[in-house]
């Protein structure tokens, strides 16, 4: 199987580093990640310069670009095949609600998706990192499904994964997003020189998160596996607007 491997924390990260030894035992890897953190990027095209591309001594290539530059560029000219799935992670930090609007790692993935191959970001929901590999066995367990049964058309799959022991893991869950609270104000400060400066205001905490939910499912152990789509038309507003244009 072919993989392509990719993330939004930069191809020195401990996640992607691991993920990319473990799946290597399931088939061919190649990994094309930013060459530092972009996380927040998302779904961004670098339209206004060159991209170029370097490659570590690890056999990594990075690209001083973003998550959705790095699978772009890789399937469409740097790569001379198709690669067969698309892994984005693993992220350090959950991905959940409305996080995947932002989400770089969430991003790579869709980026695949759109180019017609089915695409999984992971994301382990602890920034501590204290059981990596959890999240790491879980993006090869699905990696292996879709060699061994696959799915028949592109998918897009957004996996979060509770940062526990493996043995403590619970079942996966196919979930639906949730939803934040409004995101805290920004952090106001001067710089050295006087000037005014701001920090972006932290993430609101979860609105929806009942039953059935990404939140709901990572917060009792369990692994939350969201199915994605890109068509961002709101068809229940539809028929009001129509009315409204038509007063």
């Amino acid at each position: 199987m072919r993989i392509l491997i990719s993330n939004d924390d930069g191809y020195f990260s401990p996640g992607i580093t691991r993920l990319a030894e473990r799946l290597a035992a399931l088939g061919s890897i190649t990994v094309v990640a930013p060459e530092r953190d972009r996380s927040g990027a998302s779904n961004s095209l670098t339209l206004d310069r060159p991209l170029s591309v370097h490659r570590a001594a690890n056999g990594f290539y990075y690209v001083n670009g973003t998550p959705t530059d790095c699978v772009h560029l890789a399937v469409t000219g740097l790569l001379d095949f198709q690669p067969e799935v698309v892994v984005s992670g693993v992220n350090l930090g959950a991905n959940m609600g409305d996080d995947t609007v932002y989400s770089g790692t969430v991003a790579a993935a869709t980026e695949g998706f759109l180019l017609g191959i089915p695409s999984i970001a992971v994301s382990l929901a602890s920034r501590e990192a204290k059981h990596l590999e959890t999240a790491v066995e879980v993006a090869a367990e699905l990696v292996a499904r879709f060699a061994r049964a696959p799915l028949g058309q592109p998918v897009l799959l957004n996996v979060n994964v509770p940062d526990v022991p493996a043995a403590e893991r619970g079942s996966l869950e196919v979930t639906r997003l949730g939803r934040r609270h409004k995101a805290e104000p920004v952090v106001k400060l001067r710089t050295p020189r006087g000037e005014q400066a701001y920090w972006i205001g932290p993430a609101g905490e979860a609105a929806d998160a009942g039953p059935g939910t990404d939140f709901h499912a990572v917060a009792a152990g369990r692994v939350s596996v969201t199915p994605l789509q890109i068509d961002l038309t709101f068809h229940a507003q539809s028929a009001p607007v129509r009315e409204w244009l038509e007063r």
